[in-house]
């Protein structure tokens, strides 16, 4: 197979590019830019392109299908040439699709845990050597791709992500995947751009359980009322399983996870890392491994890169970095670190980063959601919401929207002066963004 890449250097691209190559297909590519850790990754395998930018010539007849990034712009000459020609043109779910049509395909979705929930599932089945292909979205420690596809494995796991699949495609990429197993993590308004209502947003997932195939397995947090209204639509057609929040105790070196009267230990700890784990549970007992098997394989497991990640830890001062924007994450972070350390002081900072973040409207969506914090921050960047072309929002705006307890700042030095100001000899500090705070070296604080 002959394929060729539109816009290879994206962080999901690049995986399955990546993928797909040592699969044993010929992969180019091109792109307007290409950063790291991308760049680095596609040169190891050998399918860096040789120039930058777009060139039709890239296009031919002889190529057995295009695979359109979502970075790449509708009116890109590359796309063109492929439709003149007739050829095959995929968006990135779509192809993942294609190579996974005739195998079991577990889908992870929901507003938040879902990279989590895969990296635990993952990790579980690497312990008790089931194998399996898979995507997961974020970089994984141990991981050199995120990607794998092979021609022998039975199953594959998908993370399914809510955004759209491409330029020319609106669908979200997790309507594509047609799974036999899924799971709904939760339901919390994001992406405020395409989806412009909450309404809009349920409808999304309702869409995503009516493509379940039929007889399918569907896992879903109960708690989580919208969650629970969207499954129980599909009792009829499918094998509904419910999951809450499981009994556990916190100790020092993370939680006791309490199971059929047994007590397993684990390195992770918060109430909704727990409700995580209990969902990741009930998606492996449908591939037919046993729960206590699974709890066993977990007790090494840390956590997912980014996700409620242990910087570095002195006797006097404890620091995480998590990727958490949206609020339902951040209110869920900040109390599960609270929770862990109730004797020390909690000082959390948040970058407002992403387009829904930043939007004027959607800000009081935010409210309280660092209440659980002893010293709070948010910074967001004027330039950034320039850049997004976002009406301007004040400090005023985001401390009214946070429930007036939280310090507002949009100087990076100034988020930098707030943690020296707040630093004590007994302390977590808690760094948040799907940014860096315009230039903070986490590993340096």
């Amino acid at each position: 197979m002959k394929v060729h890449f539109i816009a290879i250097g994206g962080s999901a691209m690049h995986n399955l590019a990546i993928a797909l190559s040592r699969k044993g297909f010929a992969v180019t590519g091109s792109d307007d830019e290409i950063f790291e850790p991308s760049k680095s990754r596609l040169k190891k395998d050998g399918i860096l392109p040789d120039q930058i930018g777009w060139n039709e010539e890239n296009i031919t007849t002889d190529l057995d299908a295009v695979i359109l990034g979502m970075h790449a712009r509708s009116d890109n000459p590359e796309l063109a040439k492929a439709k003149e020609l007739g050829l095959q043109i995929f968006s990135y779910p779509e192809y993942i699709y294609e190579q996974s049509k005739n195998k079991k395909r577990v889908v992870i979705g929901g507003s938040h845990g879902k990279t989590t929930i895969t990296s635990m599932i993952l990790h579980a089945l690497q312990v008790l050597d089931f194998p399996v292909d898979y995507m997961v979205g974020a970089q994984l420690e141990s991981y050199d791709c995120m990607v794998k596809l092979t021609e022998e494995n039975d199953v594959i796991i998908l993370e399914g992500d809510e955004y759209l699949s491409s330029p020319i495609d609106r669908r979200p990429k997790f309507h594509l995947y047609k799974p036999h197993v899924a799971l709904i993590s939760g339901i919390a308004w994001d992406h405020i751009n395409v989806f412009p209502t909450y309404d809009n947003y349920v409808d999304q997932f309702d869409q995503f359980c009516d493509v379940i195939e039929d007889d399918g397995i569907l896992v879903y947090n109960e708690q989580d009322a919208d969650t629970e209204k969207v499954a129980e639509k599909q009792i009829d057609r499918l094998k509904i399983v419910p999951y809450t929040t499981p009994q556990y105790d916190v100790n020092e070196e993370g939680t006791v996870f309490h199971y059929v009267g047994k007590k397993f230990p684990l390195k992770i700890f918060g109430a909704h890392n727990l409700q995580n784990l209990y969902g990741a549970l009930n998606v492996v007992a449908a591939l037919g491994i046993a729960p206590t098997d699974f709890l066993e394989a977990m007790k090494d497991f840390t956590g997912a890169g980014k996700r409620l990640e242990k910087i570095n830890e002195t006797p006097e001062r404890i620091v995480y970095k998590d990727f958490a924007h949206s609020p339902s994450k951040l209110k869920a972070t900040t109390s599960a670190v609270k929770e862990q350390y109730t004797d020390r002081k909690l000082v959390a900072c948040m970058e407002l980063h992403t387009f829904s973040s930043l939007k004027k409207e959607f800000l009081p969506q935010y409210k309280d959601a660092m209440k659980a914090a002893d010293k709070a921050l948010v910074y967001f960047s004027p330039k950034v919401v320039e850049h997004k072309k976002l009406d301007p929002i004040t400090r005023e705006d985001v401390y009214e929207a946070f429930g007036k307890n939280v310090q507002v700042e949009t100087e990076t030095q100034k988020v930098l002066d707030f943690i020296e100001d707040e630093s004590t000899d007994n302390m977590v500090l808690l760094m948040m963004s799907s940014g860096n705070f315009d230039g903070v070296d986490y590993n340096k604080l």
